[in-house]
């Protein structure tokens, strides 16, 4: 089969179509032939060594991707319906995928435990199904390790970025008074969303949040990594979850929650959920742009720009063999 992988870290330019064999499912794992694929930071991250020592026991070429979208062609016997959900052959679904020890999702074909995956949401379209599940979910390992009840006052920073736009939809459900930390113009997407106050990003910021809740918030999602530039919006004894390794120490009785979205890959019911709130129109799944899986390259160089409201997307299968430069 056709994949999208890398032999060595570095730039975009790494990125090329390469050959593996084709996987089969096993035990308790279906083949989802993939159509679209989600391009997400911790693909970029895998792309340029940053989590070198977290891969070392695999042998390139290592392929990145953890949101696909496409159809069932494969199913192992011992797959029984999950949670009254019933996946059969031809079952166009969405899936994330650990790929750490295994291929990622810029592939042709990518082999999932049954638990990881979910009917497409109706009324979708493959890009906008691979747009979602990873951060959705991401975002709702972060508001679960909070646990924060109705009424909790809650700041998300980088609020107008993936996960971020989920948090504050997620949240805002759930009856918290979010504050979105983003640029200004992004204010009317957020009030739509559910935030109640955005205050722009910027050096004042902490103080833009308390001249909000003078006492400080209940919590922090700080999707935006400011980690100890927002901890002092935090009341005493309050909480944060943070992404990427941050280990700082607030202080205060302040409670600091490591967020890895792995962690919940086979959590049938959280994804099921997701996909039927994307259904609903509680969530929106976002395209910034869909482009040819040949296209790798670009693709990641627009995501490292920034800027992007919303996933870029690859469409599979390749249609050029070579190079994605």
């Amino acid at each position: 089969m056709k994949a999208i992988g890398l032999s060595s870290y570095g730039g975009p330019h790494v990125l090329h179509v390469v050959d593996l064999p084709e996987p089969h499912a096993g035990p308790g794992e279906v083949r989802v032939r993939v159509r679209a694929a989600g391009v997400n930071p911790a693909d970029l991250m895998l792309r340029d060594g940053s989590l070198a020592d977290w891969y070392r026991d695999m042998e390139p070429p290592f392929i990145p991707g953890m949101d696909v979208a496409g159809t069932i062609d494969e199913i192992a016997d011992d797959v029984r319906p999950i949670e009254g959900e019933s996946l059969s052959l031809g079952t166009d679904v969405v899936g994330i995928v650990d790929n750490h020890g295994r291929h990622g999702g810029y592939s042709e074909y990518v082999v999932l435990p049954a638990e990881s995956v979910t009917r497409k949401p109706a009324g979708t379209t493959f890009p906008q199904a691979a747009s979602f599940l990873m951060n959705a979910l991401t975002a709702r390992c972060a508001l679960d390790a909070l646990a924060l009840a109705p009424g909790a006052t809650l700041v998300v920073t980088g609020a107008a970025g993936a996960v971020g736009g989920y948090t504050v939809q997620l949240a805002a459900a759930e009856g918290q008074h979010v504050i979105a930390v983003a640029s200004e113009g992004d204010t009317e997407l957020l009030r739509s969303y559910g935030a109640e106050a955005v205050v722009p990003r910027g050096d004042d910021v902490v103080q833009q949040v308390l001249d909000l809740a003078p006492t400080g918030v209940d919590a922090v999602v700080d999707t935006a990594m400011l980690h100890e530039h927002i901890a002092p919006a935090v009341r005493n004894d309050g909480q944060i979850a943070v992404f990427r390794f941050w280990e700082g120490a607030p202080g205060r009785g302040i409670t600091v929650h490591p967020v890895n979205v792995r962690t919940r890959a086979t959590d049938h019911a959280a994804i099921t959920g997701l996909r039927e709130q994307i259904q609903s129109g509680l969530l929106t799944p976002r395209v910034a742009a869909a482009l040819p899986a040949d296209e790798a390259a670009k693709a990641h160089s627009m995501v490292e720009e920034g800027g992007l409201r919303g996933r870029v997307i690859l469409a599979f299968p390749p249609t050029t063999p070579g190079s994605t430069r």
